[in-house]
């Protein structure tokens, strides 16, 4: 029969994920010849055989493609067969500029190298840094393409004979896995005192830090994106001192526990939090805590949801085999970011030792460099289908798959919540979550993440895509950059974002909710109808709520009470009536001082913000009149709901000549009134909730009819708000209108350097 040969050029995320074992024992399945190799160009297979062969090893290649590999593009073709080839060979990679493959994530631990860790018999029992082709490190330990040992952090660890042996095996499952390890040869644990002086090493630096973290200590853990601050999250005074030792009075705590049963003593679970849970990027998981469960109360002291997670190193499972001596009471350990007051996760051990010294009692350290932070994912299940809230370790570098090619852009970000993102052909690749650029370290990490990506990437941006705010740090950096620069508002990026995100192409109307961001018109937005037609490239604001005035500025987020106070200023309410406004008994001397300012408008800003508008509300209330973190007043308001209640509030439209207005204040002036009246906080939330869900889908179809568009765009943070998340997008639904919220992202600020460089590869498009 006639021999043939086939090459094939594969792109996408196709390196360090156990391809080019798999194309050979297909190859061997089929009895083909041929080779198979990691290009600049992508994974390049050549294979040889009769047609019958070929079809063979197509068929197998198609049926069992790795879990990890995803492939982009696929490109075929016939050429000349190659005389007296008699064999299938994987040949070493070769490098260049301009490649198409892609990094992996990183991988949380498969269930063969668990396995391995739990049996006494293997040479990796209980070894903290087992991994294989289907798990383990990547993106955080490389340092360059192509993904091979000498460019990642492994670099420095010589192989010996048997992972030598294992590593050159095309048949066994660690067949260049380039973590690959053992005791033997392999990175080592250890734990010190916090001034750095070694206690103990390996296993018995575990068993020593199971110890400690059952006494109450805090021990900062090296992990796989950076370090955790650890401790017991069964013991309340341990976990109290860490809040006090870190500043972190009242944020949430997320907890690991070793397993899916472990979980569900915890919380609450659906099918979809389970499987976000177990699956291989094993993020954070926002789910309902069960009551009396023997936590330490405080864990997540202004909501019922709990951020859970299961183990994703080798090092957590080893820990937890340590941890479970008490088969009653499940082991749980607060794992929270390894960083103090806002600045970048802590990467290296002297860094830790200096930075983190004044929390940690202990440190358990090794020496696998960690190349590249990146904290843990948070997600959570709004509406039946995920929802990021942080995206991270797990999901990145893998990009987000656009609607069409173009130019490759640079978008950078916001000032808070901050991410990087560049484009390349039909994918954005956007960055881990960065944080808020109020600091120099964070901007540091911006800076460092901002070379990093275009070097894996291998591209240069063609121009960069900033924030319309002056005195953000992502703008400076933009017009240093030597790039033509290219502004965007804020909204119109979340929409832009959104829009990428879906492959939408054309018109849009779009519901921008969120704290606040620069307009165009000089004010302060943040409750935004918009329409964008990305086929046009066109951008009109149409709506938007009623405009406050933000007494204090900056002072107005921090201590919503304000806020309260400018929409009773608003309303002509200068007063309280026969029940005291909450803030009065602590603030009343500021709010004299306050109530002045608004009267002569000094240092009054003024904005039509929707997450002001919910701050407000919360202090109306008396929820919440301080903040000690972004968003505490609204989840506070958010989780005190009755969801019995049927009521409802009025939220009416003005159309105006140049915009349509939401009128959210006559929205407060309801909570106000019912609030005078004594009516309970919780009954006056959800009508409140209610009564915006109902505005807010109104106006999408007045808006809808008038613009003849019936897609509608949803982003901006407050699209975090379980309620909106899960009800709005209904409420337009069941009016006819087509909902597009977000899929790979979060809706808050993270997203804003994908809409950037959307919009700066539309302006580039000929």
């Amino acid at each position: 029969m006639l021999t043939q040969r086939w090459k094939w050029i594969i792109t996408g995320g196709v390196q360090g994920v156990g391809f080019r074992p798999f194309v050979y024992k297909a190859a061997l399945h089929a009895r083909v010849t041929g080779q198979v190799l990691n290009t600049p160009e992508g994974v390049l297979i050549e294979i040889q055989g009769t047609s019958d062969s070929l079809r063979t090893f197509e068929d197998t290649f198609q049926a069992t493609i790795p879990p990890l590999a995803r492939i982009v593009t696929w490109e075929r073709e016939t050429v000349e067969p190659m005389p007296g080839e008699d064999t299938f060979q994987i040949l070493k990679s070769t490098g260049g500029h301009g490649h198409q493959v892609l990094i992996s994530p990183d991988v949380a631990t498969c269930d063969d190298c668990i396995g391995d860790i739990h049996d006494p018999a293997n040479r990796r029992h209980r070894y903290a840094f087992t991994n294989c082709t289907n798990c383990g490190p990547r993106y955080t330990i490389t340092r360059s393409i192509p993904y091979d040992r000498a460019t990642t952090s492994m670099s420095c660890f010589p192989l010996c004979p048997d992972c030598q042996e294992e590593y050159e095996n095309p048949l066994d499952r660690r067949f260049h896995a380039q973590p690959n390890a053992c005791p033997v040869c392999g990175p080592r644990l250890w734990l010190t005192d916090k001034a750095g002086h070694t206690l103990c090493e390996n296993s018995d630096a575990v068993r020593r830090t199971a110890d400690l973290l059952l006494g109450g200590g805090l021990v900062a853990m090296k992990g796989l994106g950076g370090f955790h601050l650890v401790c017991d999250a069964r013991d309340q005074e341990a976990v109290q001192l860490l809040r006090d030792r870190k500043n972190r009075k009242d944020k949430p705590l997320a907890i690991m526990v070793r397993d899916l049963d472990a979980a569900r003593a915890f919380c609450v679970l659906s099918e979809a939090e389970e499987e976000l849970l177990c699956g291989r990027q094993r993020p954070i998981v926002l789910a309902e805590g069960r009551k009396n469960t023997g936590l330490a109360p405080g864990l997540s002291p202004d909501t019922e949801f709990l951020g859970l997670m299961l183990p994703y190193t080798p090092l957590h499972h080893v820990l937890f085999a340590e941890l479970d001596r008490d088969e009653d009471l499940p082991a749980a350990l607060v794992m929270t970011s390894g960083n103090a007051s806002s600045d970048p996760i802590c990467l290296g051990n002297r860094e830790a030792l200096r930075r983190l010294g004044g929390i940690a009692d202990h440190f358990l350290l090794h020496d696998r460099d960690i190349l590249i932070r990146c904290d843990d994912s948070v997600l959570r299940v709004a509406g039946g289908r995920p929802q990021f809230m942080r995206r991270a370790r797990g999901y990145t570098p893998a990009p987000i798959d656009l609607a069409q090619d173009g130019p490759v852009v640079l978008g950078v970000g916001p000032l808070l919540k901050n991410t990087l993102c560049l484009s390349k052909g039909r994918q954005a690749f956007v960055s881990q979550h960065i944080g808020d650029l109020e600091h120099l370290e964070a901007y540091g990490f911006f800076r460092e993440i901002c070379s990093h990506l275009q070097d894996i990437l291998q591209v240069e941006p063609e121009a960069v895509v900033h924030d319309l705010h002056p005195d953000f740090l992502s703008t400076a950096f933009a017009h240093e950059s030597g790039l033509p620069c290219l502004p965007l508002q804020h909204h119109f990026a979340h929409i832009h974002a959104v829009l990428a995100e879906n492959g939408h192409i054309g018109p849009a109307l779009g519901l921008a909710l969120d704290g606040v961001g620069l307009g165009d018109d000089g004010t302060l937005w943040g409750g935004e109808a918009l329409l964008v037609n990305t086929a046009k490239l066109e951008h009109r604001r149409l709506a938007r709520f009623s405009q406050i005035m933000l007494p204090g500025g900056d002072a107005a987020t921090r201590e919503p009470w304000r806020l309260a106070r400018a929409c009773l200023y608003a309303l002509n309410i200068h007063a309280p009536g026969e029940r005291p406004w909450p803030w009065l008994c602590e603030h009343a001397a500021a709010d004299k001082v306050v109530g002045q300012a608004l009267a002569r408008r000094i240092n009054t800003p003024v904005s039509s913000s929707c997450g002001r508008l919910f701050d407000a509300v919360s202090a109306m209330l008396g929820l919440c009149e301080r903040i000690s973190y972004e968003g505490q007043a609204a989840i506070r308001l958010e989780a005190i709901q009755d969801k019995n209640e049927k009521g409802v509030y009025s939220c009416p439209m003005i159309e105006y000549e140049e915009i349509t207005e939401l009128d959210t204040l006559t929205l407060f002036a309801q909570v106000h009134a019912e609030w005078q009246g004594g009516e309970s906080a919780a009954r006056i939330s959800r009508r409140f909730h209610r009564g915006l869900i109902e505005g807010l889908t109104r106006l999408s179809v007045r808006l809808a009819e008038k613009s003849s568009c019936s897609t509608v765009a949803l982003s901006g943070g407050v699209m975090q708000n379980l309620t909106l998340a899960t009800e709005l997008p209904r409420a337009l639904a069941e009016h006819g209108l087509a909902v597009l919220a977000h899929r790979d992202l979060p809706p808050n600020d993270a997203c804003i350097s994908l809409g950037q460089a959307a919009y700066g590869r539309l302006v580039l498009q000929p």
